[in-house]
């Protein structure tokens, strides 16, 4: 474990990064003993600084749903972090692609709930009957401590993601509202264009078997500290593709079908 000074330290590293859009190398690869209980240590305190400066937190995302992504992480469940409000862009507009490091882009359901959801034993059902409603949306990733060292090209791990908002920079919400109970939500698919080339597909049950475990999962993870989904909480379920990278110029859209569509450029 890390001594609260370092944690301290780290967090402030991330903030800045954040800010100068300067990539920091691994904290793993600095501190070898580096634990998930001092990643989410670390995002914790760096929330803090981001809620000094004004920021709001609106919401949570879930990572790694997939079983896919969790083997080649070497963990086996999801990470979550906060979704701050000033990650939230507007539907079908341009986004400043120099507000990231190195943006990729994933597919996934966003639900927005009408009531409390706190742990332990949330189930499915709960979820599903404290939504308001479900919408499609767009997760913009970024990595604040690079993705692959600058010189050794070793992964990240999982430690590293945690602590930096576990890879959340953006999100985008569009499409149909639905409620929860209108369709079967692990039959939804999408599939993500790139300047008009579909670039990925997939189907929501690849989170978790269904969308809604994920977030049943959250309420229950942050229960032993306390905390709580919250009544309007914006939920990001996990994507169902993989991460799409992009560049200036690039237009980003995602074709839902019956649940329309969420698009966006970086400019």
């Amino acid at each position: 474990m890390l001594d609260p000074q370092t944690i301290t330290t780290l967090a402030r590293r991330l903030y800045d990064a954040r800010k100068t859009r300067t990539p920091l190398r691994h904290f793993s690869r600095e501190h070898p003993g580096m634990t998930i209980a001092d990643g989410y240590a670390i995002q914790r305190e760096w929330v803090k600084l981001e809620i000094a400066d004004g920021r709001r937190i609106l919401g949570r995302k879930i990572g790694l749903t997939s079983r896919a992504m969790q083997l080649s992480s070497q963990i086996d469940e999801p990470d979550y972090a906060p979704l701050m409000d000033d990650m939230f862009f507007a539907q079908g507009g341009d986004i400043p692609v120099e507000r990231f490091i190195a943006p990729r882009v994933e597919v996934e359901l966003a639900f927005v709930l009408g009531r409390a959801l706190k742990g332990p034993g949330v189930t499915l059902f709960d979820v599903l009957a404290a939504t308001d409603y479900v919408c499609p949306a767009l997760e913009i990733i970024d990595a604040r401590i690079e993705q692959f060292d600058r010189e050794t090209r070793a992964p990240r791990k999982v430690f590293d993601t945690i602590s930096d908002f576990a890879a959340n920079a953006g999100i985008v919400l569009g499409g149909r509202p639905v409620k929860p109970d209108a369709l079967d939500l692990r039959w939804v698919g999408a599939m993500l264009f790139k300047n008009g080339v579909v670039e990925e597909t997939g189907l929501a049950a690849g989170v978790l078997n269904h969308p809604a475990n994920g977030v049943a999962w959250l309420a229950d993870k942050i229960a032993p500290h306390d905390e709580q989904l919250n009544a309007g909480d914006v939920v990001l379920a996990g994507s169902f593709t993989r991460p799409t990278p992009a560049v200036a110029g690039d237009t980003l859209h995602a074709d839902y079908g019956p649940l329309g569509t969420v698009s966006f450029r970086f400019a």
